[in-house]
């Protein structure tokens, strides 16, 4: 039973990214598939923790990451979402979520926004644009540099 709801929630996140008018939609990886030490220094990394598949606050977030127009590659993002607390996946062990969750880790491997509900990109962009390592990639994206 655990297995259908897995491949439910896989299912419910593609048909939420397979709509036309996205573009360069964010695709969501297992926590499984993910290591946080490899990605240090090469990607931030949002995950989406939830209790089950059918979590109302889930599909909510995937349903507000679904509107992602580029926004999450823009700033170098590894979306990864973790519906299943009884696999014990090493990195839901590492952030140790309660329920539903929505954090991001920085570059620097640290946890750098924690939120118990869902978020729109929006309110995600700007908390990430005001980090530090950010606001290096900002000013080194412009023409003057530093």
């Amino acid at each position: 039973m655990q297995g259908m709801k897995h491949l439910f929630a896989l299912a419910l996140i593609a048909a939420l990214y397979a709509a036309p008018s996205m573009a360069a939609p964010m695709q969501p990886t297992a926590s499984s598939a993910v290591d946080l030490e490899a990605l240090k220094y090469i990607s931030r990394v949002l995950v989406v923790f939830a209790p089950a598949p059918e979590d109302p606050s889930f599909l909510r977030q995937m349903s507000l990451l679904a509107e992602d127009r580029g926004e999450l590659a823009e700033r170098d993002f590894v979306l990864v979402v973790d519906t299943d607390p009884a696999a014990m996946s090493a990195l839901r062990t590492k952030l140790r979520p309660s329920g539903f969750a929505l954090l991001v880790v920085d570059k620097d491997g640290k946890t750098a926004l924690r939120k118990p509900r869902p978020w729109s990109l929006r309110e995600i962009m700007r908390a990430i644009d005001k980090l530090p390592s950010r606001q290096g990639e900002i000013l080194e994206a412009l023409p003057s540099g530093r």
